[in-house]
């Protein structure tokens, strides 16, 4: 296997995903529906814009994802009075009862990725992950 950064990256990234997913399959849930669970979990009543932002994902893709979840209860869009052009999405108490489920998944998923890995390297990791995160993203935010 090549060992190189980005090749790691998303191989890793790759396998998280299916792993995730293997977790949460008896639940129904499908690619991109953990990750908006995750995330209104903890901004539930976000406008669409700041969950694809948050989630990293492309609005027209959220857009998908979002319908999908609320075909399944999982989610309500509403408009608040006086802002027509934005929808609030939240969670129904089916889909609070799936964040919670996911919230473990994740947990469950990082004590397995970190055995082996002292806390201090899993700081590090997670110190220079963010900071990678950041110089891809500040364009966008100065923007």
């Amino acid at each position: 296997m090549d060992q190189n950064f980005h090749n790691l990256i998303m191989v890793n990234h790759s396998l998280l995903q299916k792993r995730v997913l293997n977790a949460l399959a008896q639940d129904g849930l499908t690619p991109g529906q953990p990750k908006v669970l995750d995330y209104l979990s903890n901004h539930d009543g976000s406008i669409q814009k700041d969950i694809a932002h948050g989630c990293q994902i492309d609005p027209a893709t959220l857009t998908g994802i979002l319908e999908r979840m609320e075909d399944k209860g999982l989610v309500k869009r509403e408009a608040k009075e006086g802002n027509r052009r934005s929808s609030y999405v939240y969670l129904t108490e089916s889909g609070r009862v799936k964040s919670e489920k996911v919230k473990q998944v994740f947990l469950e998923q990082e004590s397995e990725l970190f055995q082996g890995i002292g806390q201090e390297e899993q700081t590090q990791l997670i110190r220079t992950l963010y900071k990678i995160f950041c110089n891809m993203t500040e364009p966008e935010v100065n923007q």
